[in-house]
């Protein structure tokens, strides 16, 4: 499956009194789905995940994905410490037809945490997920930073597709990209090369008697006519499925990373794409630095990485879910009141968001 591009990991929006409210997440993940982001991931770090009950994050959940747009990629964060839970809740992701579960690092026993821990943890995972899984390392919260020769071993496994390496370790992303080389996979795309998921092809193809909440494999779908038109940017001719024209483009080990202020060099140094919490705030300034180095531009990228460099390295990297929540309420979206143990920010810290925003707006 293909996961080139930006991806919002969104925040969960909560009334003054704590609890979730569910139809700011649907104006949210609607408004998202009208961005030139790739997908949406919902229940990442940025979404308070680990601050909410089992219950409300399977209604998080099923409410994003039934306002989010059929063309977005959905991603849902199914990382809980065990892996029978953390099976349990990718199993009903995939149920409401999610495309991908990313798994963040168990952590909390973290001297037992060798590798040969983590090695089980997701291959038992991986092994029966319903969903293919991308690794999630934020260190910067866990405790833990798994090491890249681990990733490496992961990365062979066929349903473990890709990482969301969040440390900001540039050359860490060069090692890793550099050691999964050998890897290759491909990934089914439509006609112009956007990602496409076994849901999207199913709900184009009415001969799977979907509405597009079944998963489907895509290879289930593969008997279909080729035309004789094969494009010259692929090496295989387009497909049609249904209603829709596919290729397929090799992908193989997709490393995808956390940190916006570092997305420029992390794209040079073999990153596919990003899944930033400052594009909870700034989905299109966070686009335009990856859509200006896919096409070869390095000096417009590197302008459109300075432009936001400042601002989400202190609105992510220092003040945090409140920061980007105050960001998002700037720039349109809501962000509103986290849960504690989180506080609100001081009238000083909101108008510091906002200079630094005054010139990322969406």
């Amino acid at each position: 499956m293909l996961l080139h591009g930006i991806f919002p990991p969104i925040t969960t929006p909560f009334y003054p009194d704590g609890n979730v409210y569910f139809k700011k997440l649907e104006s949210n993940v609607e408004r998202y789905s009208r961005t030139p982001v790739t997908g949406i991931v919902v229940l990442g770090s940025t979404g308070e995940a680990i601050l909410l009950s089992d219950q409300e994050r399977r209604d998080v959940l099923r409410v994003a994905r039934e306002a989010a747009a059929p063309h977005k990629v959905m991603v849902a964060g199914t990382g809980i410490e065990s892996a029978i839970e953390t099976l349990r809740l990718t199993e009903y992701a995939a149920e409401l037809g999610y495309d991908i579960a990313m798994i963040r690092t168990p952590h909390y026993y973290k001297k037992q945490m060798q590798t040969a821990n983590i090695l089980a943890f997701y291959r038992t995972v991986a092994d029966r997920s319903p969903l293919p899984v991308i690794i999630y390392n934020i260190p910067q919260a866990t405790g833990y930073d798994i090491p890249a020769e681990v990733v490496m071993e992961l990365a062979g496994h066929p349903n473990v597709i890709g990482i969301k390496e969040s440390s900001g370790d540039v050359e860490k992303v060069r090692k890793m990209v550099a050691g999964t080389r050998h890897i290759r996979r491909s990934a089914a795309v439509t006609e112009t090369f956007d990602a496409l998921t076994p849901r999207m092809l199913a709900a184009a193809n009415p001969r799977s008697g979907t509405e597009g909440g079944e998963l489907v494999s895509i290879g289930a779908l593969a008997g279909a006519t080729e035309t004789k038109a094969p494009s010259p940017s692929s090496s295989s001719a387009v497909t049609v499925v249904g209603k829709m024209k596919t290729r397929q483009k090799e992908v193989g080990f997709q490393v995808l990373v956390g940190a916006a202020q570092k997305l420029q060099p992390s794209l040079d140094a073999g990153a596919v794409g990003a899944i930033l919490a400052f594009a909870c705030p700034a989905p299109t300034a966070c686009y335009e630095i990856y859509a200006a180095w896919r096409e070869g531009d390095a000096e417009l990228a590197r302008l459109k990485q300075e432009r936001i460099a400042k601002a989400a390295q202190r609105v992510v990297g220092d003040l945090g879910v409140p920061g980007v929540k105050h960001g998002m309420d700037f720039n349109g979206y809501y962000g509103g009141p986290s849960r504690l143990p989180f506080l609100p920010l001081t009238a000083g810290l909101e108008a510091e968001i906002e200079r630094l925003l005054a010139d990322v707006r969406n």
